[in-house]
C-alpha cells in the first residue's frame, strides 16, 4: 500500500515547485540508471567480441558508430518532441503533450522503415569510406546491417522512454531499461559463440541480441503508455498527420539532428585519420570511446534530467529556477568526472583488459584513457548544459558551438597534426583534450549570458 501510494505521489508530482535540488536527483537518478544500463549494450557487445580479436573489434567500434549516426535525425526529432512535450505539461496542457507524442510515433516509423532498408543493402559501402582494412569492413557489416535493421527497435524505445521522461516520469523506464538489458547481458555471449541450443553467429550475435532485447523494451514501453501507467495515457484517437505540430517538431529538432550528423561523422573521419596508424589504434580508440561513454552517460542524463526541469520551469515561466537547476546539475556532473578521472588513472590497464588482453592493445589504449582525464571535468559541463539547451529548445546555439568546436578546431588541428609533426597517435589525443576543454568553457559562457531564456517554442 505505502508503495502504490508513494508511486501516485512521484507520477502526480510538480516539477516546477519545492527543492531545486531534490528534484534534480529524483528525476536524475532513474535516468542515470536507464541511461547508463543502455549504454551497458555495446559496452557488453564490445566485452565479448573482444574475445574475437582486434578486427572483431575494430569493426564493431566502426560499425557502431556508423549506426549511431543513422540514428542521429531521429534523435533530433525525439529532442523536439521532447521539448514540445515538456514545455505543455508545464504549462498544464496534457492534451496538447499527447497530440505531439503521436506526431512523433508517426514520423519516427516511417524513418525506421527507410534506415533498415539503407542499412541492408548498404552496409559494405558505408564502412568502406573510411579507409579501414578488408578484414574491419568483413566483421562491421555484418554487425552494423542487423544495427540499421533494428533501428526500428531503437524507435520503439526512443519514444516511449522520451515521452514519459518528457513528462516527468523517469522511474518507469528505468525498470523498463533494467529488464531488457538484464537479457540482453544473458543472450549476448549465447548468440556470439553458440552457447547451448543458440546458433554461433559471431559480430552478427552481438548486434542480433540488441535487436532482439530492445525490441522487448519497445513493447513494454508502448504497454506502459498506453494503459495510462505513466504520467500521461497515450491513444491514436483521431490519429492524423499534423504538418503545424511536425514543422515545430523540426524547428526544434533539426539543429539537434545536425549536430548529431556531425558528432557521427566527425568520429567517423577521426577513425579515419586514427587507421593511419593501424588496426590495433582503431581498436584502442573503440575501447577508450566505450569507456568514456560510461562516464558521459552519467553527466548527460544529469543535462536530460536538467533538460526536462528547466523545459516545464519554462512552460510555467519560471525561468531563473530553470537557471538554478542548470547550474547544480553541472557542479553533479564535476564530481563525478573527477571521481571517473581518480578511477582511471589508477586502474587503467585492469579496465582495458575486460576487453581484451593483447599488451599492445592494453598499453595503448590505457594511455588514451588517462590522457582524456586532463579535460573530463570540462567534458562533463559540455554534456550538461548542451543537453539542457536542447532541452529548452535552444538547439541551434548548441548546433552552432559544435560546429566549431569539432569542424573549426577538432579536425583541422588533426590533419595538421598528421601531415606537418611527428607526435602521430599522441597528437591526436592531446588535440582532443584540447577541444573537450575549450567546449566545456564555451558552453558554461554561452549559458551563463542567459539568451536561452528569450527562445520561443
Amino acid at each position: 500500500m505505502g508503495t502504490k501510494v508513494q508511486n501516485k505521489a512521484y507520477l502526480t508530482r510538480d516539477w516546477t515547485q519545492g527543492n531545486i535540488t531534490g528534484n534534480l536527483l529524483s528525476l536524475a537518478w532513474p535516468v542515470m540508471v536507464s541511461q547508463t544500463i543502455n549504454t551497458i549494450g555495446p559496452f557488453i557487445d564490445l566485452i565479448w567480441v573482444g574475445k574475437l580479436g582486434s578486427a572483431s573489434v575494430a569493426g564493431v567500434g566502426i560499425g557502431g558508430m556508423a549506426a549511431m549516426m543513422g540514428n542521429a535525425a531521429l534523435a533530433g526529432l525525439t529532442m523536439g518532441m521532447r521539448v514540445m512535450i515538456g514545455r505543455a505539461i508545464g504549462a498544464g496542457d496534457k492534451e496538447t503533450a499527447i497530440h505531439y507524442a503521436r506526431q512523433y510515433f508517426l514520423i519516427g516509423a516511417t524513418y525506421a522503415i527507410v534506415m533498415a532498408l539503407i542499412g541492408i543493402f548498404l552496409a559494405e559501402p558505408i564502412l568502406g569510406l573510411f579507409g579501414v582494412e578488408s578484414d574491419v569492413i568483413k566483421e562491421g557489416a555484418s554487425y552494423l546491417r542487423i544495427l540499421f535493421i533494428g533501428i526500428i527497435t531503437m524507435t520503439l524505445i526512443t519514444f516511449s522512454e522520451g515521452t514519459m521522461q518528457a513528462s516527468g516520469d523517469t522511474m518507469i523506464p528505468m525498470r523498463i531499461a533494467l529488464t531488457y538489458r538484464l537479457l540482453h547481458i544473458l543472450l549476448c555471449p549465447m548468440l556470439i559463440f553458440g552457447i547451448g541450443f543458440f546458433p554461433k553467429l559471431g559480430v552478427s550475435g552481438a548486434a542480433l541480441s540488441d535487436v532482439i532485447t530492445q525490441g522487448l523494451g519497445g513493447i513494454l514501453g508502448l504497454f506502459v503508455l498506453f494503459s495510462g501507467f505513466s504520467r500521461l495515457k497515450l491513444n491514436f484517437n483521431n490519429l492524423r498527420f499534423d504538418p503545424s505540430a511536425f514543422l515545430r517538431m523540426v524547428k526544434i529538432g533539426l539543429p539537434n539532428s545536425f549536430m548529431a550528423i556531425q558528432q557521427m561523422l566527425s568520429m567517423l573521419v577521426l577513425v579515419g585519420f586514427i587507421a593511419d596508424f593501424g588496426t590495433t589504434a582503431v581498436a584502442a580508440h573503440t575501447i577508450y570511446q566505450r569507456v568514456e561513454s560510461i562516464l558521459m552517460v552519467l553527466t548527460m542524463s544529469i543535462g536530460m534530467s536538467s533538460g526536462v526541469l528547466a523545459a516545464q520551469n519554462m512552460g510555467a515561466k519560471k525561468p531563473e529556477r530553470a537557471a538554478k537547476s542548470s547550474w547544480v546539475a553541472s557542479g553533479f556532473a564535476s564530481l563525478i568526472m573527477v571521481l571517473g578521472a581518480i578511477i582511471l588513472l589508477i586502474w587503467a590497464e585492469p579496465i582495458v583488459r575486460i576487453f581484451n588482453s593483447d599488451p599492445s592493445l592494453v598499453e595503448m589504449a590505457a594511455a588514451f584513457l588517462r590522457i582524456a582525464c586532463a579535460a573530463l571535468v570540462p567534458l562533463g559541463i559540455n554534456g550538461v548544459l548542451r543537453h539542457t539547451l536542447t532541452g529548452l529548445g535552444d538547439t541551434l546555439a548548441a548546433f552552432i558551438m559544435e560546429i566549431v568546436f569539432t569542424w573549426g578546431m577538432l579536425i583541422p588541428l588533426v590533419w595538421l597534426s598528421n601531415n606537418f609533426t611527428d607526435f602521430g597517435i599522441w597528437g591526436i589525443r592531446w588535440i582532443l583534450v584540447i577541444r573537450n576543454f575549450f567546449g566545456g568553457l564555451i558552453f558554461a559562457l554561452y549559458f551563463w549570458w542567459g539568451k536561452w531564456k528569450t527562445k520561443k517554442i
